[in-house]
């Protein structure tokens, strides 16, 4: 199952390199779902876990004004995307891979 690339259902760049991390979208057996957020990677320090952070806009409806906000995610990065800290990465949700990661990357951008 190394060599095979599964279709995970979106329109995502296939990686070139092949891993045998099982809970890669790719080419283990991690089903993704839900919600799909863009984001910078901030830290890739933890093990096969990098932190992406987001940047919104939220409206506050007494002052009829848009404020700034960031949001943190752990997600699970698997080895075949080669991600660094900086990149522009693409994030789904999966079922929870521990107390923090329900996320995983799925696309370098």
């Amino acid at each position: 199952m190394a060599n095979q690339v599964k279709d995970i259902g979106i329109d995502v760049k296939v990686p070139d390199t092949a891993c045998t991390d099982k809970n890669c979208p790719f080419h283990g057996k991690l089903a993704v779902r839900g919600q799909i957020i863009e984001g910078v990677v901030v830290s890739i320090k933890m093990d096969k876990t990098a932190v992406v952070k987001r940047n919104y806009l939220n409206y506050q409806q007494k002052y009829e004004r848009y404020e700034k906000r960031t949001g943190h995610y752990s997600a699970h990065n698997p080895p075949c995307l080669d991600i660094k800290a900086g990149d522009q990465v693409k994030i789904m949700e999966c079922r929870p891979l521990s107390k923090t990661v329900s996320f995983v990357i799925v696309e370098k951008r």
